[in-house]
């Protein structure tokens, strides 16, 4: 029994457009605004490169998003919080005593592209 032939292949995204973006004066604000919005519930931010954030996509749900996705792969994110951070560090601990996970991403390229875009905002 022979196995299908399977063509993989990778497009990355060519655009995000950012529709709205908050530089927070640093991290620990971020982590006290990720804990804020996830109601309590653990969320965590992404570091690559000296700049952690926290980004929500618009969903492909609709027709015309999914459209640009496909043909465009042109996506939309609604919201980038960011904050310089030099370090990676896996936790930020608040004053507040709210813990949030860091995930270190450098190693998407998309998401590199993103944190050397920030810099230039800061």
């Amino acid at each position: 029994m022979s196995k299908p032939q399977v063509s993989i292949s990778y497009e990355p995204f060519q655009e995000i457009v950012v529709m709205e973006k908050n530089h927070f004066c640093n991290p620990e604000e971020l982590a006290r605004f990720t804990s804020i919005i996830a109601g309590g519930k653990l969320a965590g931010l992404y570091w690559v490169n000296g700049i952690v954030f926290l980004y929500f996509p618009l969903s492909a749900s609709t027709a015309v998003v999914a459209k640009e996705l496909l043909e465009k792969r042109k996506v939309y994110w609604s919201y980038l919080g960011y904050a310089a951070m030099p370090k990676f560090a896996p936790i930020i601990e608040t004053k507040e005593k709210m813990i949030v996970p860091i995930l270190d991403v450098s190693s998407d390229s998309v998401l590199v592209g993103v944190a050397d875009w920030l810099k230039q905002q800061i």
